[in-house]
């Protein structure tokens, strides 16, 4: 069964997007492909869409945003459990984005036949800090994205230990290819700078995307946040290492 993960940048066309594909087998989830950046809506739409027998797609940006003003009440609910863990969601809402590409990503996808939350050729709305916090038994969010570039560093390092410990799950084991370990590698990472860094974070972001569309498809234990009419987010409830 294939499967993606998508690291979608949904502030603006510039910003490139990521995407990693694996295959789902039984318990174990293989590393096929990961572009660490993809420039625009239509770039992301048309490699999913090059996808073959895509089953499921998990997607860290929001997709449903009725809302005029505010945050979303899934956005609300997720920050009333994780905010005491550094884990509150960003804002979203149609006077911020009028025109989100996010949203606009959604409906092409529901259009191709993805329905939010089903059981079969699906896409949720999911958000990694959480899922990581799960994951790995963290007592809060694993600070990797924001600061000085040292701790970005050491914050990617940790997360890329995290993931390959992921190999060894006896919930979902996860294989990435030898070509691909070396983005995981702390001499790689320590080696990064400017936009390669936060490539490599977006890369990191679509793994860990990916891995969250596994826990899905396996029906693991989870918290949907909200519901599919006025936005959700679906968080795992699982250790996995």
């Amino acid at each position: 069964m294939k499967l993606a993960g998508i690291d979608l940048a949904w502030h603006g066309e510039k910003n490139p997007s990521a995407i990693a594909v694996g295959i789902l087998n039984d318990n174990k989830l293989s590393l096929e492909a990961l572009e660490p950046a993809i420039f625009c809506l239509s770039g992301v739409f048309e490699f999913i869409s090059n996808q073959k027998d895509l089953s499921g797609i998990a997607i860290d940006a929001p997709l449903i945003i009725e809302n005029q003003i505010s945050q979303r009440e899934c956005e609300k609910a997720l920050s009333r459990d994780y905010g005491s863990r550094k884990a509150c969601c960003h804002t979203s809402n149609k006077s911020l984005y009028p025109d989100s590409l996010s949203v606009s990503l959604s409906s092409l996808l529901e259009l191709r036949g993805f329905q939010h939350l089903a059981q079969e050729r699906w896409l949720i709305e999911c958000y990694p800090h959480p899922a990581i916090i799960e994951c790995f038994e963290l007592p809060e969010r694993l600070a990797y994205k924001k600061g000085k570039v040292a701790d970005k560093k050491s914050g990617q390092v940790a997360l890329s230990s995290f993931i390959l410990k992921l190999e060894s799950s006896s919930v979902l084991a996860l294989k990435v290819p030898n070509e691909l370990k070396l983005l995981l590698s702390e001499s790689y990472i320590q080696g990064l700078k400017g936009q390669a860094l936060k490539s490599n974070e977006d890369a990191l972001d679509a793994i860990m995307c990916l891995y969250i569309a596994g826990l899905y498809q396996m029906k693991v234990s989870s918290v949907t946040y909200g519901d599919s009419k006025q936005g959700y987010i679906w968080v795992p409830r699982v250790k996995c290492i």
